[in-house]
This record gives structure tokens, sequence and C-alpha cells, in this order.
């Protein structure tokens, strides 16, 4: 057993001197690579704090985002490959040094690496190399699953809890409290479960048979002992402000209020119970532990009458907070009156407002004026044809816009003018509408366009049947000369030709669509 036990250690450690080695030559973040892999070496003793200090400045906030990028992923790569307990449990030390020590920025990264990758999920690691083996493994995983939920918790808080700075004690208090003392209702609701959830995770790192007495889980359990003091203060300041909001909430909140005070009370006597176990090992020598206590069970009975009595919304006050009123001024109209001034107005006729000079007096601005009428017309009657022709008549005629000159212009005014004949005057070369009505709802000018336009296609388009045109014919150039008589008179050379030939048509006939290949033109 003991020749096993060497020749692991001496494997282990030939495995890490390769990857010394081999991180040397190839890694770009070498002086990285090598601090992780000697911070998490096989070595049964907790991390150097030489190469801690290496890690924590390679993931501070000067340092850029790609390199702490790499430094999660090469401790994530560490703890996925491995399948000794030693490791696996120095790397998820280091990563508890760096939620505790380290930037702010890098607990956000942890959780975008933890959501993306799953980086602390080992509840299927396991070592059975060795009994001692067997039963750190299981503490292993405990505190993996404690790491993890501590990451939760921090998401929905908001803040680490351990970096949680608490206020000095102002006068007339013995000790400053939590952030969980000044929440409301709706807050407390959600944090103080995040935080119950985070003690219970705590608790059940506590250590069983021969894990009870490692040097490297005593110094894991010591940095949880730590955080437990500051998680139960937490709890326990948010308790008494749940209490004090208790009699005001609504029945769904207060549900849920009286089942978060019936657990403290369960958690207090499970964290009574976890210290009393780490009183007796040796890294507690030095802590000092706080005195638990337990909420009293007498008020449950007080919470539990409340909660069938409470209202089941939250009573709204009937007028608003804020409201916003529109009064309308001492002298601007209401709706009612311009209504009834629209009524009483009689109505003027065109030729009234043509020939009137004057314009009218534009009206008062109403701001309560909501109601923009039938702005499309289609509530309108039918239109008086006359009217129309009417108003059609005057479209063209120039209405002075000046007061003064108004007399001038109506003596110079011409009835008998060419703009107002155009419009007025109808035309004689078009004939009516009735007259142009056709069956079918056409009429005599659509009907000369649609031959008209049936007339131009067919020119333009080929007609068929027709021999295509032979490319290789020579056109006649004496063919226009043909339709011009002959001379009268003729001489005797042309008698003696055409005694000796034959009678010759003396205007003969081209046919250009001749189906001869070749192209001759034939005479008749």
């Amino acid at each position: 057993m003991g020749t096993l036990q060497t020749w692991r250690k001496a494997y282990g450690a030939l495995k890490d001197t390769t990857k010394v080695s081999l991180a040397h030559v190839n890694s770009d973040y070498a002086d990285l690579d090598v601090a992780v892999v000697k911070a998490t070496n096989h070595v049964e003793c907790p991390p150097k704090e030489r190469h801690l200090r290496k890690i924590l400045f390679a993931t501070s906030a000067v340092r850029p985002r790609a390199d702490v990028a790499y430094c999660i992923h090469a401790l994530a790569r560490r703890l996925a490959k491995t399948r000794n307990w030693t490791v696996a449990l120095k790397t998820l030390i280091v990563i508890h040094r760096l939620l505790r020590e380290g930037d702010p920025t890098l607990r956000e990264e942890f959780v975008n690496f933890s959501q993306r990758g799953r980086i602390l999920q080992l509840s299927n690691f396991k070592d059975d190399s060795s009994p001692i083996a067997w039963d750190c493994s299981a503490w292993v995983r405990t505190y993996a699953l404690y790491l993890e939920e501590r990451l939760e918790c921090f998401q929905i808080l908001k803040y680490d809890i351990e970096a949680e700075r608490l206020p000095k004690p102002v006068a007339g208090q013995e000790k400053g409290y939590s952030r969980t003392r000044d929440l409301n209702s709706e807050e407390l609701l959600e944090q103080l479960p995040a935080l119950q959830q985070l003690l219970y995770r705590l608790v059940g790192c506590r250590p069983e048979g021969v894990a009870v007495s490692n040097y490297v889980i005593q110094y894991a359990l010591a940095l949880v002992l730590k955080e437990s003091f500051k998680i139960y203060c937490a709890i326990n300041d948010g308790i008494i402000n749940l209490v004090d909001k208790f009699f005001e909430m609504p029945r769904h909140e207060a549900i849920k209020a009286l089942d978060v005070y019936k657990r403290a009370g369960q958690q207090a006597a499970s964290l009574s119970d976890f210290y009393e176990i780490c009183k007796g090992l040796e890294l507690a020598r030095n802590f000092q532990f706080p005195v638990l206590r337990e909420p009293p069970q007498s008020f449950l009975v007080t919470m539990e009458d409340y909660i069938k009595e409470a209202p089941r919304v939250v009573t709204v006050p009937i007028e608003p907070l804020l409201q916003l009123t529109y009064r309308p001024e001492e002298d601007a109209p209401t709706i009612e009156d311009v209504k009834l001034s629209e009524e009483q107005e009689p109505s003027v006729p065109v030729d009234d407002v043509v020939s009137n000079s004057e314009p009218a007096p534009p009206p008062l601005p109403s701001h309560n004026n909501f109601e923009t009428g039938d702005l499309l017309g289609l509530n309108d009657g039918t239109p008086d044809v006359s009217l129309i022709e009417e108003r059609n008549a005057l479209a063209l005629a120039i209405v002075p816009t000046e007061t003064d000159s108004s007399a001038a212009q109506a003596r110079d005014f011409d009835p008998t003018g060419w703009e107002l004949a155009l419009v007025s005057t109808p035309s004689t070369n078009i004939s009516s509408v009735n007259e142009r009505q056709l069956a079918g709802g056409l009429d005599s000018l659509t009907l000369d366009s649609l031959y008209d336009e049936g007339a131009y296609r067919s020119a333009q388009q080929p007609v068929y049947g027709v021999p295509a045109p032979n490319p290789f014919e020579v056109q006649d150039p004496f063919a226009l000369s043909s339709s011009i008589p002959p001379p009268t008179h003729r001489t005797n050379g042309s008698n003696c030709s055409t005694a000796r030939y034959g009678a010759v048509p003396v205007n003969p006939v081209f046919h250009p669509h001749n189906n001869n290949p070749f192209g001759s033109a034939g005479l008749i």
C-alpha cells in the first residue's frame, strides 16, 4: 500500500514537471500557466502565497480583460481534466481566494464564465484511488457546490457578502449592521432566500470521516468558516427588518415572509451544530464564534393569525399622487359656445364671398376644442351640381386681400375679361357627357382611343405568312424611273430593234416579294 502511494506521488510530480516545461515552450502566457500549475500541484499542502500573488496580479484591474479570461479558462481546464482530489481541492481554493480578494470585475467574469461553461460543476467527481481519497472527494463536491452558490448569491445581491464593510456604529448602537437592515419588503423577499440558500450550502461543508483531520481540507474550511459570520449577520439583520415590515404586507408577501422566518429558526440550530464541530478543530483556535439566538417561536402564532386576516392586495389611494388638470381660460369659449355660434351664424352665398373684399375676423383660439369634425366630408349630403359649376367658374377669380385698394379694384373690374370667359363659356368642340355615353359603360372618346391604339400596334408588328426579305437581293436602282412614261417620238433604231426582238413592254412590273431564292426580278 505504501509503495502504491509512493508511486502515485512520483507520477503526480512528474506530470507537474512536464506541464511546467510545456508551459515555458508552447504558451503565450507562460508565467501565468506556470503559476497555475505550481499553485495546484499534487503535493498535499495549501497553495503557496507567491503563486497566488502572481495569479491575483494577472487578474487585477490593471491587466487586460483577455488575461483575466485566460486565467479563468486555465483554472477551469485544470479542474475539468484532473481526477486527483488534491489538485481539484487546491484549484477550488485558488478560485475561492480570487473571489474573496480579487477585483470586483473578476467576480462578474466568473459569473459569465460559469453560465457558459459550468466551471464549478463537480457533482460526478470522485477519486477512488484510496479510502482517504474517497472521503476527501465527497468534501470536494460539497465545497464546489458552496462556491457555485456563492456566485449565484453575488448575482442576486449585486455585491459580495464577504467584501461588504459594515458601517461604524453610531452613538447609541452596539455595533454596525449590514445592508439588509435598510431594504424594503420586495428586496428582502428576494435577497433573504438567496442568503439562506448560501448558508445551507455552507453548513453542508461539514467534513466527515478521514477528511476531518486533513490539513488541506481544514485550510479550505477556515475560509468557509470566516464567511459564515457575515452571512449569519446579514440574515439576522434582514429578519429584524422583515418583522418590522410584516404587518404592513399583503397576504401573498406575508406568506413568503413567514416561510423565511421559519427557515431562519431552523438554520440557526444547524449553524450552531456546525460551529460545535469546528470548535474542536485546530483551525478554530483563533476564531471567535458568535452567540446564535433562534427567533422566538411564540411570534409564529401572531404571524399566522395576521395571514388569515391580511388583505390580498395592497390598498391603493383613490387620488393619484400626481394629477394633471386642464382648466379653461376665462376668456376662451367652451365647446358648447362654439357649437351654438356655428348654428346661429347664417350661411353666406358664394357671390357675396367673391365680391366682399373685407376679410372675416379670425376666430378666437379655443384650447378645449378636441372635436375635429368630418374632415373627409363623409357625412355631407349630395352636392348641388349648379353650385359646383359656379364654384369652378369662379376658381380663377382674383380676390383682393388689402382693404385699402378694394374700391379701386372694384372700378377696374371687367366682367367680360378673357380669364372669366375661359371657365364660364362652355367649349363647342367637345360634346356633352350624355351624348358621348355608349352601352357597356364606354364613351366615344375611349372607344376611339382603343381603335387608334390597335391600329398603331398592328402597324408595328410584322405580318405573319409573308416571306422574309432576301438579304442578298440587289434592288433595282431604276425602279422609281419605271413609272415615268417614255417619250412619244421614236428613232429608226428603236423601231428596228423592236421589230427584230419582238414587242417589249414599256413599263415592266417589279415584284419585290418573289419566291426566287436568287433574287432576280421577273418581267411580265
